[in-house]
């Protein structure tokens, strides 16, 4: 039965992904907008400030983790290229073979993969 704190940390994992996402798209934004760079490598840089800024709150506020960077870090973007390649398994399978429609699949796959992700942060990189 989760208790209290597990609640406070699934509130805080959260937060963070709303902040991760938030950084992904103002960076990527101002490096459209103000820097004047291509959309695709404007959201690229948006999205790689959203992992530094994803890692720093997870292993410093989430899971307040007291292991190594050398150990979390690796583990955390392994997390993380495993969460790319699954969005786009799902969107493939959901769009391509099965014919749904992308907002649909694109919502299942924003649904399932931050639990996924939950699940394996929480017992492999940051314990």
């Amino acid at each position: 039965m989760p208790n209290a704190e597990s609640f406070a940390r699934i509130a805080r994992y959260g937060v963070s992904g709303v902040l991760s996402a938030l950084t992904h798209f103002t960076v990527g934004l101002a490096a459209n907008v103000l820097l004047g760079l291509p959309a695709v490598l404007a959201s690229s840089l948006g999205f790689a400030a959203s992992i530094a800024v994803s890692y720093v709150l997870q292993r410093t506020w989430v899971f307040r983790s007291g292991t190594a960077h050398t150990v979390t870090g690796p583990r955390f973007l392994t997390v993380t290229a495993a969460a790319f390649g699954l969005n786009a398994a799902v969107l493939w399978a959901g769009v391509s073979l099965l014919g749904g429609p992308f907002p649909v699949v694109q919502a299942v796959a924003i649904l399932l993969i931050p639990v996924l992700n939950y699940l394996l942060h929480s017992r492999w990189t940051f314990t």
